[in-house]
C-alpha cells in the first residue's frame, strides 16, 4: 500500500481554499471625515459690565441717647417700625424741667423790671451808669438761663434725628436715663442705602486707563451706573449710582473700597445684606463673540478649534472676556473674526491636522435684557406680592 505524505495533503487543502476565495475581494473602506458644526464669529458693539460682591450699609446709623437725666415715662413707637425725622420716640418726665423753667421765667421778668426801673432812675441821676450796666448784665444772664431751660425741657421729648428703621428699645419705661450716656435705641436709614464693595488693583488700573483714553469716565467724578441683585434673585433688579472711591489701596489686601448709592423705595434691602453688582466697565466697543461651548480648556489656557481652507483642524489659543446672558462669550485676543470656528462636535476631534466635514452655521445675535427697565417692573411686581 502506497503512503501519501501529510505535508502534501495540507498543501493541497490550502490550494483548494485559495481557489475558492473571490478574486475581486476589496480592502476595508476608510471612515469618512467627522462632521462638525462651524460658524464665523459674530461681531457686535457691546458695553462691558464688571461684577463685584459687596454688602449693603446704612447711610446713617444713629445710636439714640438721652440728652437730659430723668425717668423714662413713655415709649411712642413699635419695635422695628419705620420712623420719620422729628417723630417723638420717648418721653422723659418733664415736670422737673417745667418747674425749673417757671422759676427762671420769674427771675427773668424780675430782672427785666429792674432794668426798666434803672433806666428811669438814671434819667434823674439817682443811680450811676455802672448800676444800669450791672442790671443789664443780670438780665442777659437770666435770659440765657431761660433759653437753656427751654432747651432742656424740649429734650424730654426724644425725637428721631433721621428717617429710618428703628430697632427695639434698649431701656424700658420707668428706668432712669442719664444725660449723654444712656443709649435708648438705634436707628438706621434704609432709603437710599449704600452698597460697599472692593475692587482689585487691576480693576483700579483698568478704570484709570479707560478714563484717560476717554472710553469710560472715572467713578471718582462721574456717578457711573451700577445694577445689583440679592442672593435670592436671578436678575440685577436694583439700580444705583457710584458715590465714592477711596483714595488709597489697602496694602494688606491689595484692594480699594468703593461705594454706590441705591434707591430702596420698596424697602426690600436691609443693611448687612450681601449683593452681587454689575458696574459699567467699557462702553460701546466692537467685540468678537463665539458661543461659550466653542471654548475649550487646556490646563490654564483657553482655545478654540478652527477649520482651515483644506478642512483640516487647527487649535487656536484665545483670551476670553465676559460671558453674556445670551451664552455668547467675548474673545478679546486670538481671533480676527473671519475664521471658521468649531461650535459643535469638538468631541469628534482627535488631533490637530485632522480632516473634518464642516457644516456651516450662521450665528445670530439675541438682544440682551435691558438692565434697570425690566428690573424696575419686576421689582414692582415683587413688591405687590410682598404686600399681599
Amino acid at each position: 500500500m502506497r503512503v501519501i505524505p501529510l505535508t502534501l495533503i495540507s498543501a493541497f487543502s490550502l490550494a483548494l481554499v485559495a481557489c475558492s476565495e473571490p478574486e475581486n475581494q476589496q480592502a476595508p473602506t476608510k471612515a469618512p471625515p467627522a462632521e462638525v458644526d462651524v460658524a464665523i464669529p459674530l461681531e457686535h458693539t457691546l458695553t462691558d459690565w464688571d461684577e463685584f460682591t459687596g454688602r449693603f450699609e446704612a447711610i446713617s446709623n444713629v445710636n439714640l441717647r438721652a440728652r437730659v437725666t430723668g425717668y423714662l415715662v413713655k415709649k411712642s413707637f413699635k419695635d422695628g417700625q419705620q420712623v420719620k425725622k422729628g417723630d417723638v420716640l420717648y418721653v422723659i418726665d418733664p415736670r422737673p424741667f417745667e418747674y425749673e423753667l417757671n422759676q427762671i421765667k420769674a427771675q427773668y421778668e424780675l430782672a427785666k423790671k429792674e432794668l426798666d426801673r434803672a433806666h428811669l432812675l438814671r434819667k434823674s441821676n439817682a443811680i450811676s451808669q455802672e448800676e444800669v450796666d450791672r442790671r443789664f448784665q443780670e438780665l442777659q444772664i437770666t435770659e440765657a438761663s431761660l433759653s437753656n431751660a427751654k432747651l432742656q425741657l424740649g429734650f424730654t421729648n426724644v425725637v428721631s434725628p433721621i428717617d429710618g428703621k428703628v430697632s427695639d428699645s434698649y431701656v424700658d419705661v420707668g428706668n432712669m436715663v442719664e444725660e449723654n450716656q444712656t443709649i435708648l435705641t438705634r436707628i438706621v436709614s434704609t432709603n437710599p442705602i449704600h452698597f460697599r464693595f472692593e475692587g482689585s488693583q487691576g480693576d483700579l488700573l483698568k478704570y484709570i486707563r479707560l478714563d484717560r483714553a476717554g472710553q469710560r469716565p472715572s467713578s471718582d467724578s462721574t456717578p457711573n451706573p451700577i445694577y445689583i441683585k440679592l442672593m435670592d434673585e436671578d436678575k440685577f433688579y436694583h439700580e444705583g449710582k457710584m458715590h465714592f472711591v477711596d483714595n488709597a489701596v489697602d496694602t494688606a489686601t491689595g484692594t480699594i473700597q468703593a461705594t454706590a448709592t441705591v434707591e430702596n423705595d420698596a424697602g426690600i434691602i436691609y443693611p448687612g445684606l450681601f449683593g452681587r453688582a454689575r458696574l459699567l466697565g467699557r462702553a460701546n466697543y466692537d467685540a468678537i463673540l463665539v458661543p461659550e461651548k466653542a471654548i475649550n480648556t487646556d490646563q490654564d489656557k483657553k482655545f478654540v478649534y478652527i477649520v482651515d481652507e483644506n478642512n483640516a483642524i487647527k487649535r487656536q489659543y484665545v483670551t476670553v472676556g465676559n460671558l453674556l446672558e445670551n451664552d455668547l462669550i467675548v474673545v478679546s485676543k486670538g481671533l480676527s473674526g473671519d475664521e471658521k470656528v468649531v461650535i459643535s462636535g469638538s468631541q469628534r476631534i482627535r488631533a490637530s491636522g485632522q480632516e473634518v466635514t464642516p457644516n456651516m452655521i450662521e450665528l445670530k445675535w439675541t438682544p440682551l435684557e435691558v438692565l434697570g427697565k425690566q428690573a424696575s417692573t419686576d421689582t414692582d411686581k415683587m413688591t405687590e406680592t410682598d404686600k399681599e
